[in-house]
């Protein structure tokens, strides 16, 4: 699945989908695009309609307006739901895709009947935040680092991994434009929904790599305590792009986590 086939919603949006039945909704994380769920398309298509979408600016979906911030991109994938005629489905996000669902959840949670953060953050220290904010002001700037996030979603040892050269590729083609708008709505976001949690009455997941130096076990644990049906699972020697490195795992997860009747867990 190096390529998929797109479909464009009428406001701008690319998904691509595969299966049938309940639907279920992937946003990916910032500089990555659809195919970075291509394990999990694979597998929970047996069950499900699985609905992975390009995130603003990303892939073939058209950019938000420079300076969006994270609830103009929950806004946007409210818009998804309604272009798409989407009453009620499962939504998981990676990284920037779980702060847009975990803003989802608070703020259109009627039509969540369950969530899934994946790697995503909560309420940075203030030394991580300033250096997410420091990134976001080089990248608004023209500076584009590869290497740098790959060095930390992956650790120094994976770079002749099919999963490192993927990534790698897919944030070496990414739209400067569009990255610069969702990482600095990424940066400034980790607390725009944090007081939420207590609200989110669906079954709600938080899984991240026990060694994700940013999105860390300590945010996943704080978040499913805060939320009433919410659980975290940690998976052992993983960092940041689980859903690639240990896809087997990740897709028996998020597959019990789709079994889960709301108000369960």
């Amino acid at each position: 699945m190096d390529s998929l086939p797109r479909l464009h919603s009428r406001n701008g949006t690319a998904w691509a989908e595969a299966g049938r039945g309940a639907p279920l909704v992937l946003v990916h994380g910032v500089g990555m695009r659809l195919e970075a769920w291509a394990p999990q398309i694979a597998a929970l298509c047996a069950t499900h309609r699985v609905i992975a979408v390009d995130m603003p600016g990303h892939g073939e979906s058209r950019r938000l307006p420079e300076g969006t911030d994270l609830a103009g991109f929950v806004a946007w994938l409210k818009v998804f739901f309604d272009d798409l005629e989407l009453q009620t489905a499962s939504l998981a996000g990676h990284s920037m895709g779980a702060l847009i669902a975990g803003g989802a959840a608070a703020t259109f949670g009627q039509r969540i009947s369950r969530v899934a953060l994946l790697n995503g953050v909560h309420r940075r220290d203030p030394a991580a935040r300033a250096a997410v904010m420091t990134r976001a002001a080089e990248i608004r700037e023209g500076a584009i680092d590869i290497d740098g996030p790959l060095l930390r979603w992956f650790g120094k040892d994976s770079r002749e991994t099919e999963a490192y050269r993927k990534t790698r590729s897919w944030l070496s083609v990414v739209d400067h434009k569009g990255y610069a708008t969702a990482y600095s709505a990424f940066a400034g976001g980790d607390a725009t929904y944090a007081d939420r949690w207590s609200q989110v009455k669906c079954p709600a997941l938080f899984l991240t790599g026990s060694d994700d130096p940013n999105s860390t076990p300590a945010m996943a644990k704080a978040m499913a305590d805060a939320a009433p049906a919410g659980y975290a699972v940690l998976i052992d020697g993983q960092r940041h792009m689980v859903n690639l490195t240990a896809p087997a795992e990740v897709n028996a997860i998020l597959s019990d986590w789709l079994a889960l009747e709301e108000g369960m867990r």
